[in-house]
């Protein structure tokens, strides 16, 4: 499952691996799960190209970030329940304390230069991050011409036509279970050939004594616990507050948001925006958008964009709490009502997962569906990219500094293999150079 025995990582190498992802997981779901692929499986070695592939495949068909639940999946094959929460919490946590110290800092003092100007140079490091890594799963994803097709198509419906990204998820999964029924060399061959898990396999992981479980008891016990923890805080909010203080109304719309956001950030946002802007009031629409900068520009899933809002809620509805402390809780129910469930999700549908691995229908469809999230990726690039390098969209002007910036970065991570975290801190420093400059 593993590549090598002397690869395989301790408990205590793992969690350190973690909280350093937590600060670097810069770049929205494309720039992470580069780091990832970067991290694991090429730097070192702690799980295969096509397991990493597998557990993407999965994890791009479900609610909420894909990136926070493929860290969550990882650590779980690593090291079972406890590598799993420790992925997944560590991923989350590193930005959910900067976005609320910058929250703290916005409605205070307004927007800070010198943040602004790390931020800055941050960006075109994502740029050359992800581009690598579209290059290399790339190269590692598409098999044939089949493939490429299929990555292409997911491309031009998501870019050109604007496609829901779930809906093309479906429609890859369709061609890839077609496609193994009549060309089964061309859809099923070297694209998931992983073998299926027994059952009470213990070798997740050389160090995991804990077996893959696939009793539905066990799965009733994941429901039960995950629920209870998803929803005592919007109880106890309920019974603290009354059932109609703005702790109780986020906590209910985003536990209801946490199980619609399919296709990502970007697909949810609309829909939270106008919710909170303009039914609930809890900030302004340009409120609403410099939460979005402060989530683009940290590290941690782009959906901890939320918390902004839910902190400005409280912040703006206080009601007898003081401003700081409504809106600190309201930051603290808003991220922990949308992260949760991913790890519900996971825990529920990962033993199921690996138990079928090698199905053939089933390792035609992922396949498929790994082709379509190369397409995918591309188009997070292609705009992250576009946006960066190109921020004023009416004039068209490029920022040819940071254009300067990620072309370097690129190449000192490409071409030099330098290491990720001094090319992420030498832009940052870089990019508050040029905006004092």
């Amino acid at each position: 499952m593993l590549r090598t025995m002397a690869a395989q990582p301790t408990f205590r190498e793992a969690l350190f691996f973690w909280l350093k992802l937590g600060f670097i997981s810069f770049g929205g779901p494309a720039g992470q799960i580069a780091i990832m692929q970067h991290e694991l499986v090429e730097k070192k070695q702690w799980i295969t190209q096509e397991r990493l592939l597998y557990a993407l495949n999965f994890c791009m068909l479900l609610p909420g970030p894909e990136a926070q639940q493929l860290a969550i999946y990882c650590g779980w094959l690593l090291h079972g329940t406890r590598g799993g929460i420790v992925a997944g919490v560590l991923f989350v946590l590193p930005s959910a304390v900067m976005l609320w110290g910058l929250s703290i800092v916005y409605v205070i003092w307004g927007a800070v230069p010198a943040i602004a100007g790390i931020f800055y140079g941050l960006k075109p490091a994502v740029i050359a991050v992800v581009a690598a890594a579209v290059l290399r799963l790339g190269k590692k994803a598409l098999k044939n011409g089949v493939g490429w097709g299929i990555a292409a198509a997911a491309f031009a419906l998501i870019c050109i036509w604007h496609t829901p990204f779930p809906a093309i998820v479906a429609g890859a999964a369709a061609v890839g279970i077609i496609g193994g029924k009549l060309w089964p060399e061309l859809f099923g061959v070297g694209w998931n050939t992983l073998p299926p898990t027994r059952l009470g396999d213990t070798n997740i992981s050389a160090r995991s004594k804990e077996p893959i479980c696939f009793t539905w008891v066990s799965s009733v016990k994941v429901i039960g616990v995950c629920g209870v923890l998803w929803g005592a805080p919007i109880l106890v909010a309920g019974c603290w507050q009354g059932w109609d203080g703005v702790l109780i109304h986020e906590g209910m719309f985003f536990s209801k948001a946490a199980m619609v956001t399919f296709g990502g950030a970007y697909a949810v946002l609309p829909y939270v925006g106008q919710q909170a802007v303009e039914h609930f009031h809890w900030l302004t629409s340009t409120q609403m958008l410099d939460g979005l900068a402060f989530a683009e520009t940290t590290p941690g899933p782009l959906i901890i964009v939320l918390q902004f809002v839910g902190f400005l809620g409280g912040w703006n509805q206080p009601g007898t709490l003081s401003p700081l402390l409504a809106a600190t809780l309201g930051a603290a129910m808003t991220t922990w009502t949308t992260f949760v469930p991913c790890f519900l999700w996971i825990f529920l549908g990962a033993p199921h997962l690996e138990r079928l691995r090698g199905v053939r229908l089933l390792n035609a469809a992922l396949g498929a569906v790994t082709t379509a999230v190369v397409g995918g990726v591309l188009n997070l690039a292609g705009w992250f990219g576009l946006h960066t390098l190109r921020p004023d969209a009416a004039t068209g002007a490029v920022d040819w500094f940071a254009t300067a910036l990620a072309v370097a970065a690129f190449v000192a991570l490409h071409r030099f293999k330098f290491n990720l975290i001094a090319v992420i801190a030498a832009c940052g420093v870089l990019g508050l150079a040029g905006r004092l400059w």
